[in-house]
């Protein structure tokens, strides 16, 4: 591998989809190929790497640059899997370099942050450098669905865990790998995510007041969720960088035959929540707002993912680090000659979510920063600019070295 874009064409080729809850069976699912081959990376780096696996087949890789039990460790995180690729127009797997782009599952979303990062630890590693603090880089599994891999990281430094040799001590502060323009990301919101069921009785449909239809009922739990959506626009104070709460019902499904009143219904329930908000709480207060406005009982399942917002009360010193950084490589530029680079950054909030949240939660102070845009991730098309995934890297690499 001749440069950082070459290193983003062999993570594009070696397929890590998340199957996001579904059953399949198939070698492009799941993170064990890429695991692999971090395994080989980091081996070629020579430093001191491992691997702990979260459930059966899937695992985080870990890799530390820089032993001193005297400096506070920082951490890279970047995770390992990708979205599913129906509907894709292009082969997911097989790159593609052209007109100043490279196309392929993940190029944005994440293995070009994780390239670009990968990219600046390999130049650390090679050049020997003096760092004022030890660098672990985490690729971490299963970002894109339940967020498995981050939650058993941020168990490792637990008093008496010993779950991880490189990652004992909590780290001072995170950088997390995703597209963000070279923004950096100091706020975004949590989200939990759960399923509501309604019960009835099964009977013919040519009798159907024999039974009771759950369908109907769900209609009715329906129509209180969109007004509770609404109600929250109102009672919750909107976040000034990520914007308010929100709640989206994404699936329903019920009933076995057109010919049979259903006697069970569920829908998936997403609630966005702002820096301060709690996910338990989320959950409960829509419960209360439902049972005060329904006369049948409905069924809340377990929350398969409960992540905070990320706050920025505690991440300044970090998003300056990154500001600074960029700013001092363009006024280089700019003594040469030469026009700059990277041009006026900022710190921004977004809707969307990462591993940086449960970070937070963890204790530990984090940002989200990286090379590409949202807009290409999780594309048919997917996508990063060259020049900008080569900003990427050249800042990661440049945020810890000082040059």
């Amino acid at each position: 591998m001749q440069n950082v874009t070459d290193l983003l064409c062999a993570l594009i080729s070696i397929p890590s989809v998340n199957p996001m809850g579904r059953s399949v069976d198939g070698d492009v699912y799941f993170e064990g190929r890429m695991t692999r081959w971090l395994q080989s990376f980091f081996a070629d780096c020579g430093v001191e790497q491992e691997t702990i696996e979260v459930v059966p087949g899937r695992a985080n890789v870990l890799a530390r640059y820089g032993n001193d039990p005297h400096k506070p460790t920082l951490l890279w995180d970047a995770h390992q899997d990708t979205v599913p690729v129906e509907g894709m127009t292009i082969d997911p797997f097989k790159p593609v370099v052209e007109q100043g782009r490279v196309y392929g599952r993940g190029a944005c979303d994440v293995k070009g942050a994780m390239a670009a990062m990968l990219w600046a630890f390999r130049r650390i590693c090679a050049e020997r450098k003096t760092l004022s603090h030890n660098l672990v880089m985490s690729c971490s599994c299963d970002e894109e669905a339940t967020a498995l891999g981050i939650i058993d990281l941020i168990s490792y430094w637990n008093p008496g865990s010993k779950r991880s040799r490189l990652l004992s001590t909590k780290p001072i502060g995170a950088v997390v790998a995703e597209p963000t323009d070279l923004d950096i990301v100091v706020a975004h919101r949590g989200v939990t995510r759960f399923r509501i069921h309604t019960h009835g009785r099964a009977c013919h449909s040519s009798d159907p007041k024999q039974g009771v239809n759950a369908i109907y009922r769900m209609a009715k739990v329906l129509h209180v969720l969109e007004e509770y959506a609404e109600v929250l626009t109102q009672s919750v104070q909107p976040h000034p960088l990520c914007g308010g709460a929100t709640l989206s019902v994404g699936r329903i499904e019920g009933g076995i035959s057109v010919n049979v009143v259903p006697d069970h219904c569920a829908i998936e329930i997403d609630r966005r929540l702002i820096p301060g908000e709690d996910p338990k709480a989320a959950a409960e207060q829509i419960r209360d707002y439902l049972k005060q406005r329904l006369d049948f009982e409905v069924e809340f399942e377990k929350p398969w993912i409960e992540c905070c917002a990320l706050t920025d009360a505690d991440n300044d010193p970090l998003a300056s680090l990154l500001l600074q950084t960029m700013d001092r490589w363009d006024q280089e530029r700019v003594q040469q000659g030469t026009s700059p680079l990277c041009g006026p950054r900022k710190r921004v909030g977004v809707p969307y979510g990462t591993n940086a949240s449960t970070l937070c939660e963890g204790g530990v102070p984090a940002v989200v920063f990286g090379p590409g845009s949202i807009a290409q991730a999780h594309t048919k098309d997917e996508y990063i600019e060259i020049s900008e995934l080569e900003k990427g890297t050249e800042i990661y690499y440049r945020s810890v070295t000082g040059n």
